[in-house]
């Protein structure tokens, strides 16, 4: 079980930094403007979010440090 644990640890320390910049990103690769950018970097957001909280889920934190996880994941999204 440790082989496991150590590479999805790092998978896991990554998973955050990988998000990063890609929502504004990917909308200006995808030349979108006003309402649709708008709804795309929103929905772009909300997955990111979502991932940050199954990671979080996945390290069994709670409370404070659940939501301190999560903050860190999503600086830059």
């Amino acid at each position: 079980m440790t082989r496991l644990a150590i590479p999805l640890a790092i998978m896991i320390a990554f998973a955050g930094p990988a998000f990063a910049d890609t929502c504004k990103s990917q909308a200006t690769a995808k030349s979108l403007h006003g309402a649709a950018e708008t709804s795309f970097i929103k929905k772009c957001s909300s997955d990111a979010k979502s991932k940050c909280e199954t990671d979080a889920k996945a390290k069994s934190l709670h409370g404070a440090a659940e939501m301190s996880f999560v903050t860190k994941c999503m600086k830059g999204v």
